[in-house]
């Protein structure tokens, strides 16, 4: 299951970031998400959705999100 399709206000762990791009990935890494992190979808947006990682919340696009398996 990707994070886009995650259900609003629940704690998920990541599994793991299905992309090739080690600078997204790098980038991902420095915010907090990475494979056996908890994540929470805070609202869905028409562009993306809004997250919480450790103590931080952002916005990451749809693509993004396709790419975080939970």
């Amino acid at each position: 299951m990707t994070l886009k399709d995650a259900v609003e206000g629940e704690e998920y762990i990541i599994r793991h970031i299905d992309t090739d791009d080690e600078e997204l990935e790098a980038f991902l890494f420095s915010l907090g998400c990475y494979a056996g992190e908890a994540i929470t979808v805070i609202a869905h947006r028409k562009g993306g959705c809004t997250v919480s990682i450790k103590d931080g919340r952002y916005n990451i696009d749809s693509q993004l999100a396709e790419a975080i398996m939970i």
